[in-house]
């Protein structure tokens, strides 16, 4: 396929397993300004970023919050991804694009040649996340970590036939 962008989006996988290469710099920056650019209602971009490396004592407490805690502890680096709760428009909307922003920085990730992972049921310990990072409840809603590296070993993944999700035939 020519088209990078849908290159992208159909070569991406979730990658739950890194080696101990440390992620540069110019690379959070990267994927940072990616997740930024997401599409927001009234361009509010509600979104706030957190990124804590694997050297970082809060790196423990974070696994801890996740039956997933064997990915972070192999992450060299993991973005969390909040809303500042004083910037919302519509909560519908807020959290569509906080999804949003979370695929871009994985997109991102993708195409610097780094895996990532998604940590949705870190949700479940929400409060718990807030508490490790001392950050305020009233203004920040946690939204998910994303575990960032370079891949150790290759996603896989399958999709169901289009036919089968659609409501309608066109």
């Amino acid at each position: 396929m020519s088209n990078p962008v849908l290159t992208a989006l159909l070569e991406r996988r979730s990658i739950r397993q890194y080696t101990n290469r440390p992620i540069t710099r110019e690379e959070i920056t990267t994927m940072l300004e990616a997740g930024r650019w997401a599409p927001s209602g009234k361009n509010n971009q509600p979104f706030r970023f957190l990124v804590v490396r694997s050297d970082d004592p809060r790196m423990d407490r974070l696994a801890d919050c996740t039956i997933y805690s064997h990915v972070v502890k192999s992450a060299p680096l993991m973005i969390g991804v909040f809303l500042d709760k004083n910037s919302l428009y519509h909560e519908l909307k807020d959290h569509q694009s906080a999804g949003a922003c979370i695929q871009n920085i994985m997109l991102a990730a993708h195409s610097l040649g780094l895996g990532s992972v998604w940590l949705g049921q870190m949700m479940n310990n929400a409060e718990k996340v807030l508490d490790i990072l001392s950050l305020d409840p009233a203004t920040y809603e946690f939204i998910t970590f994303i575990t960032i590296g370079e891949p150790a070993k290759e996603g896989s993944s399958s999709r169901k036939p289009l036919e089968d999700i659609m409501l309608e035939q066109f």
